[in-house]
């Protein structure tokens, strides 16, 4: 949308329908005029960002903007299949958790239609004696309520298959691809941490670009075991956060998310926030266990480069010797 961000004191159509979407999903405004962005709806737009796991600005910025046009979708609202762009929203994400659940390996529940998903379904009609045509109508969701329905169904195969795979990985940095990225201000402390890899013989590349999308596309062609994402913040506590949603959360980034936590609290003059798990689009379009560290002041981080440095290295090479909790 051309008119984002927007922000208190905004007025005219494009919070008129920022409200209109809010109240849909559940979030109402409805205390304040239409077309008026007031208190009620820097509120509004703060709970919602709470509930998808995004930065709580109460700024409706892009990332927030598509959260919300996604939330609107509903399994059964439109004919899924696979099509270039990829199709995204939450009735996506809930086809992948029921296919997840009933044991056809969707991918991570990320709401986004691509090739795993295709698959998936695929499998799931072959299975069920359907048409084997890649598009997720009404006869499938038919059965997917059916076999929903059976007891004892509740892990997700995506989440297993995750961990399978980093339990069948070398418990150390020596080869691992690994990708180190920032949006910009971190040119220096990126260039620690790869050296400090470097010298571990881990295969580093590190990315410097101000969009995350970009990132993930270059994290996923150099098919990396791992990615590491750096935003400088003026927030006095650095956080790290992992990719989590409803139904399924990345075991590893999430393990890597605690351990950076761990480590970045034995550095001088340095807050740390719990790790959290949250609905970044750097974390939701990348294929592999992937982190977000906000890190800060930046006073305090130029101060203490090389602290993060050797404090990333030193989580990184625990993470290949445990990258999640059993």
């Amino acid at each position: 949308m051309d008119a984002l961000p927007l922000h208190l004191g905004a007025e005219g159509d494009a919070v008129r329908d920022l409200q209109q979407r809010l109240a849909a999903v559940g979030f109402d405004a409805s205390v304040e005029p239409r077309g008026s962005f007031g208190e009620s709806t820097h509120t509004t737009v703060l709970a919602f960002q709470a509930h998808r796991g995004l930065p709580e600005t109460g700024v409706c910025d892009l990332a927030t903007w598509t959260a919300l046009v996604e939330a609107g979708y509903r399994l059964g609202d439109r004919l899924l299949y696979l099509k270039s762009p990829m199709v995204r929203g939450d009735d996506v994400a809930e086809l992948q958790r029921l296919l997840g659940t009933l044991g056809f390996d969707a991918g991570r529940v990320d709401g986004i239609l691509g090739p795993h998903t295709e698959r998936a379904l695929y499998d799931f009609q072959r299975n069920a004696g359907l048409t084997t045509d890649g598009v997720c109508g009404r006869e499938v969701l038919v059965s997917l309520d059916r076999l929903g329905q059976s007891p004892g169904r509740s892990t997700n195969v995506a989440g297993v298959r995750e961990r399978e795979f980093l339990r069948s990985q070398p418990p150390v940095l020596s080869g691992r691809r690994i990708v180190v990225g920032e949006a910009g201000g971190l040119d220096a402390l990126v260039r620690a941490i790869d050296r400090a890899l470097e010298d571990a013989d881990a295969i580093v590349a590190g990315l410097h670009h101000p969009h995350p999308s970009v990132q993930a596309v270059e994290a996923n062609a150099f098919q990396a075991d791992l990615y590491l994402g750096l935003v400088l913040s003026d927030d006095p506590r650095c956080e790290a956060s992992y990719y989590a949603t409803s139904g399924f959360e990345s075991a590893g980034g999430r393990r890597l998310a605690e351990l950076l936590t761990e480590c970045f609290q034995h550095i001088d003059n340095v807050a740390v926030a719990p790790a959290q798990g949250r609905w970044l689009p750097i974390l939701r379009e990348t294929r592999m266990p992937a982190v977000v560290c906000g890190v800060g002041p930046p006073s305090v981080v130029v101060e203490r480069t090389a602290e993060f440095a050797e404090a990333t290295h030193e989580a990184l090479a625990r993470w290949c010797a445990s990258p999640f909790k059993p």
